[in-house]
C-alpha cells in the first residue's frame, strides 16, 4: 500500500516539477530575478531527487541473494537520505549564496510581472503534487498528526515529497513576495532577501530529512502500536505463557523481523512446542502484516529472567 502510493506521489510531483523548473529557468533568463532563478534551482533538486526516489524502489525491488540475505529493502532509505542531501547542497546552500550576493551586488528586475506570472503557474503546478501527496498518505497516517506521521512513518518517500511540496509552495510565496516588495519599493534588495530566505526554508527542510532518514536507514523498530499487538499476539495463555524479551527491525519499508524469546509451559513435548510456535508466529502475521521473518526461541521460565523485556 505505502510503495504504491508513494510511487503516485512521486510520478505527480515528478511531472509537476519538472515542468516547474523549465518556466522558471525562462523566467528567470527573461526578468534576472533571483528568487526565480533560486527557485528554479530548487525545482531542479525536487526533480532529479523525485528519480531517486524512484532509483531507490526500483533496487529495493531486487530479491535477496547471499550477500544480503535480509534482502534489499533499505535501498528506499537509502536514497531517500540522499535526497535530502541533495536538497541541502544543491538547493539550501545556492539560495543562501546567491541570496548573500544579490543583496550585496542588487540588480534590477526586467519584465516583473512575467515573473509573478510563472509563480502563479509554478503554485498551482505544485499544489496539484501536494494535493496527490496528501491523498496517498491519508491511510497511512491514521490518527497521528501531519508532524507525527513524517516523525515515525516507515515508509520515506511520502514523508520526503510532503516536506519538498510544503518547501516548494512556502518557497513560492517568499519569491512572490521578494519581487512584489521590488516592484513596489523599486529595491531590488528585497528579491536577494526572498532568496536567502528560500534557501535557508530548504536548509531546515534538508535537516529534518536527513535526521529522519539517517534513524530509518541504521533500522527502527516497530511502533509503538505494532510491538503491543506483536507482543499480545504471541501468548495464547496456555501453552506460550508470557515473552521473555523481544526485538523488531524493519528492513524496509514493508519488511519487519521480529525476535523474541518466549515461555513455554513446561512439560510440553517437541511436536507442541513446534505447534505452539507455528501458531504464535501466523496470529503475529495476522494482527501485524508487514512482519516477514520471525525468529522465536522457546525457553522456561526463570525467575533470574524477570528483567528482561
Amino acid at each position: 500500500m505505502s510503495a504504491e502510493g508513494g510511487k503516485k506521489a512521486i510520478l505527480a510531483a515528478l511531472a509537476a516539477n519538472a515542468g516547474i523548473a523549465v518556466a522558471k529557468f525562462v523566467g528567470a533568463a527573461i526578468t534576472g530575478s533571483a528568487s526565480l532563478l533560486a527557485e528554479a534551482v530548487h525545482s531542479c533538486a525536487d526533480t532529479g531527487n523525485e528519480a531517486l526516489l524512484l532509483l531507490g524502489q526500483s533496487r529495493a525491488a531486487k530479491d535477496a541473494d547471499e550477500l544480503h540475505q535480509f534482502g534489499y529493502g533499505r535501498n528506499r532509505y537509502f536514497y531517500s537520505f540522499v535526497v535530502a542531501l541533495v536538497l541541502f547542497t544543491l538547493g539550501a546552500m545556492y539560495g543562501v549564496y546567491e541570496g548573500v550576493h544579490k543583496i550585496q551586488h542588487p540588480a534590477e528586475l526586467e519584465s516583473p510581472l512575467v515573473a509573478i506570472v510563472i509563480l502563479g503557474i509554478a503554485a498551482v503546478l505544485e499544489g496539484f503534487s501536494f494535493r496527490t501527496a496528501i491523498r496517498e498518505s491519508q491511510q497511512l497516517r491514521g490518527n497521528r498528526t501531519w508532524w507525527q506521521f513524517i516523525r515515525h512513518t516507515r515508509s520515506p518517500e511520502l514523508p520526503v515529497v510532503l516536506l519538498e511540496d510544503t518547501g516548494a509552495l512556502i518557497g513560492l510565496l517568499i519569491a512572490l513576495a521578494g519581487v512584489g516588495l521590488t516592484m513596489l519599493t523599486d529595491n531590488p534588495v528585497f528579491d536577494g532577501i526572498g532568496t536567502l530566505g528560500i534557501g535557508l526554508l530548504l536548509g531546515i527542510i534538508a535537516v529534518i530529512l536527513v535526521v529522519e532518514m539517517k534513524s530509518l536507514l541504521i533500522g527502527e523498530g516497530a511502533t509503538p502500536a505494532e510491538y503491543e499487538k506483536i507482543r499480545g499476539a504471541l501468548v495464547d495463555g496456555h501453552r506460550i505463557d508470557r515473552v521473555i524479551h523481544l526485538r523488531t527491525e524493519y528492513l524496509g519499508p514493508e519488511e519487519l523481523m521480529v525476535a523474541a524469546k518466549v515461555a513455554v509451559a513446561p512439560g510440553l513435548d517437541i511436536a507442541a512446542i513446534a505447534a505452539a510456535i507455528d501458531e504464535a508466529e501466523a496470529r503475529v502475521r495476522a494482527a501485524v502484516p508487514v512482519v516477514r521473518l520471525m525468529y522465536l526461541e522457546p525457553d522456561l521460565y526463570r525467575a533470574s529472567m524477570a528483567g528482561q523485556s
